[in-house]
């Protein structure tokens, strides 16, 4: 049986148990689950930059978006105060739309 050692979404062990096949999984209290998200999160990241296409692109930045939705929930914060805090921090230094890249600055 391969193991995996990682968090996976809730409906994977329905499907993995409706494909015949045996598993074991294990509920996470509250610090590992922070701590797998935050895994969960780096993995999606460097699955979306490995990503040659648009439709391996757009579902990685959508596994991306669950995974902030479930940190939010953590952080008992909603999508709305997110994206207000992102409006703000756009409002004080800018997005990223012109494409800037810094070579150097004087320190």
């Amino acid at each position: 049986m391969p193991t995996y050692n990682k968090l996976v979404r809730d409906r994977i062990p329905e499907i993995l148990k409706n494909a015949g096949k045996d598993l074991k999984t294990e509920t996470l209290n509250h610090d590992r689950y922070i701590l797998e998200l935050k895994k969960k999160l780096s993995e999606e990241v460097g699955e979306y930059q490995s990503a040659s296409t648009k439709e391996e692109e757009l579902e990685e930045l959508a596994d991306i978006l669950e995974l902030v939705h479930s940190l939010l929930g953590i952080h008992g914060a909603s999508f709305d105060e997110l994206e207000q805090i992102r409006a703000d921090k756009a409002a004080k230094r800018g997005g990223f739309d012109e494409k800037t890249f810094l070579i150097e600055a004087d320190d």
